[in-house]
């Protein structure tokens, strides 16, 4: 695998039980706290289908979800495309039980099928917003 295939994966540990962490990750009321405040819909079912719009300020990407798999407080998976583009991610959250609470790591696949001349779409960008998402955006949410 070179570098260009290889995932994103980034890890955060928190001071929240496994239950509240799978919560934050699966249920819309808790996700537009962190996450995208533009979901309108969610559900942590397999085959459950949403979209939403982001606004990056330089212009707007309709994301396309569809959930694959869910283990119920452990694992869920989506296909994550972006409308009107080529290209199609998988995104995978995992939530370890930890001695002082939490371990969420998320694996985001398929990042080189993506335009690679859309700053949005670089390895970098897909790094610093994960990066951002999970160490400072849901950590913020859950030590609340």
């Amino acid at each position: 695998m070179n570098d260009s295939s290889a995932p994103v994966v980034v890890e955060q540990s928190f001071d929240a039980s496994t239950e509240l962490v799978w919560k934050a990750i699966t249920e819309r009321e808790h996700m537009v706290q962190w996450f995208f405040e533009n979901i309108l819909e969610f559900r942590a079912e397999p085959g459950f289908e949403t979209q939403f719009d982001i606004d990056t300020g330089s212009r707007v990407f309709r994301h396309l979800w569809k959930i694959t798999e869910v283990i119920p407080k452990q694992k869920i998976v989506y296909d994550w495309r972006y409308e009107g583009f080529t290209g199609q991610g998988k995104v995978t959250f995992e939530v370890f039980e930890e001695a002082e609470g939490s371990k969420l790591r998320v694996t985001n696949e398929g990042i080189e099928s993506f335009p690679n001349d859309i700053p949005e779409f670089t390895r970098e960008s897909c790094e610093d917003g994960w990066t951002y998402l999970l160490q400072t955006s849901l950590k913020q949410y859950l030590d609340g």
